[in-house]
């Protein structure tokens, strides 16, 4: 997953979770959670995708 892409999940995750006028949408929050929580296999799961940098790094 990209900067951007992370970057997005996360503003859309605080908006679910703080933004009173915001319909509550648990199965969304989850599954953000899950993505932001490993973005690197988020990464690594995408057709053609050679993982995250960080992963490569080490």
């Amino acid at each position: 997953m990209t900067g951007a892409e992370y970057s997005r999940k996360l503003d859309e995750l605080d908006r679910l979770l703080n933004d009173p006028d915001a319909p509550m949408q648990p199965d969304r929050v989850w599954c953000l959670l899950a993505e932001v929580s490993r973005p690197e296999a988020t990464a690594a799961d995408r057709p053609g995708s050679k993982g995250s940098p960080r992963l490569a790094a080490r």
